[in-house]
C-alpha cells in the first residue's frame, strides 16, 4: 500500500530535521573541524547517503533553514497584502529573521560561524543567491518599472541589513536604522517623468495647411 504523501513528507522532515539538530549540537560540542559527515550519521542514526540526500554539504547542515529564509524574503514581496509598501513589508520580514537568529543559544552558533573560513565563505555564496532571488521579485513587481540594477542594489542591503543588525548591540534598532537610508534609496530609484520638451520659439502655427 502506497504510504500517504503527507506522511512521507512529515518524515522526510523530521528526519532532516534530527540530522540538523545532531550536527549543530556535535559542531558546538567538538568543533566543527572535529567533526565529519560520518560522525554526525551515526550519531543521527541513519546512513550517510541519507544525511547527502537532505545536505548537500557539511557546511549546509549548519545553514540548514538556508531555503526557508530564501523563501520568506520572496513572501515578503509577492505575499504582501495589496497596496502595502514593498520596503515596510521588508523591514518587517527582516526584523522576525533577526529576532530568530539573535534569539538565546544563538551566539555560540554565530561565533562558529565568525570563526571557520568555510563557514564564512558558504554563509556569504548563501547571502548572494538570497539577493538574487529577492532582486528577481522585486522587479517582477507591478507598477513603474526600477531598473535591474536598482532591484539588484535594494535587494543586496536588504539581506546585508540582516547581517548587519546579527552583529550590532541593538539588532532591532539597528534594522530600523538601516532601512531609513534603503526606503530613501527606494525611492531615489523611483522612475522620474520626463518633462517635456521645450517647444522653439517661433515653431507654434507653422504647421502646413
Amino acid at each position: 500500500m502506497t504510504e500517504p504523501t503527507g506522511r512521507r513528507e512529515r518524515k522526510k522532515a523530521a528526519t532532516r530535521q534530527k540530522i540538523a539538530d545532531t550536527a549543530l549540537r556535535l559542531f558546538l560540542e567538538r568543533g566543527y573541524g572535529a567533526v565529519g559527515i560520518r560522525d554526525v550519521a551515526t550519531e543521527a542514526d541513519v546512513a550517510v547517503t541519507t544525511v547527502f540526500s537532505h545536505f548537500a554539504s557539511k557546511e549546509a547542515l549548519v545553514f540548514e533553514q538556508d531555503e526557508g529564509f530564501e523563501q520568506r524574503l520572496r513572501q515578503a514581496v509577492t505575499g504582501r497584502a495589496p497596496h502595502e509598501p514593498l520596503i515596510p513589508a521588508l523591514r518587517r520580514e527582516i526584523q522576525a529573521l533577526v529576532r530568530h537568529c539573535t534569539a538565546d543559544g544563538a551566539a555560540p552558533v554565530w561565533r562558529m560561524v565568525d570563526a571557520t573560513p568555510a563557514l564564512r565563505e558558504y554563509e556569504e555564496s548563501m547571502m548572494l543567491r538570497h539577493a538574487e532571488s529577492l532582486a528577481a521579485a522585486i522587479a517582477a513587481e507591478p507598477g513603474p518599472p526600477r531598473t535591474t540594477t536598482a532591484c539588484r542594489t535594494i535587494a543586496r542591503f536588504v539581506v546585508d541589513a540582516f547581517s548587519l543588525a546579527r552583529e550590532a548591540t541593538d539588532p532591532e534598532a539597528a534594522v530600523d536604522e538601516i532601512f531609513r537610508m534603503i526606503e530613501a534609496a527606494w525611492e531615489a530609484a523611483r522612475p522620474r517623468e520626463r518633462a517635456p520638451a521645450p517647444v522653439p520659439p517661433g515653431s507654434a502655427g507653422t504647421g502646413r495647411g
